[in-house]
């Protein structure tokens, strides 16, 4: 199993910026990817952004693409999600969660095993 820790969220204005990020630790199986989620009262989890941590490769979904990036620190263990141009639409639970999957553009939660606790992302207008 993978143990993961979000940081960073909190209470922003429109337009402004924040940056999460989710650490892993304890690591015992196999994966490839981590990915951040956001889920709103009422709605149902989305996927927000993946990497594949071996390539680096990364997938936005449409709503967060030019605002948002993903990147992973050099040993690969931290992932971090760079948000500017925060709107109200983002607020939401942010989490992050780790799995095994082929290279694809969208992610569901279906797809990951392993999941961190959330971050609470606010943005007033």
């Amino acid at each position: 199993q993978v143990q993961l820790v979000e940081s960073g969220g909190g209470s922003v204005q429109a337009g402004g910026s924040l940056r999460l990020s989710c650490a892993a630790s304890r690591y015992t199986g196999s994966v490839n990817c981590m990915g951040w989620f956001r889920q709103a009262p009422g709605k149902e989890r989305e996927g927000v952004a993946h990497i594949y941590i071996g390539s680096g490769r990364t997938y936005y979904t449409n709503s967060v693409k030019g605002r948002f990036t993903i990147s992973q620190d050099n040993a690969k263990s931290t992932v971090y999600l760079q948000m500017d141009s925060l709107k109200p639409d983002d607020t939401a639970m942010y989490y992050c969660a780790v799995g095994l999957l082929p290279y694809q553009p969208n992610i569901v939660p279906a797809d990951f095993t392993s999941w961190g606790q959330g971050t609470q992302v606010t943005v007033s207008s």
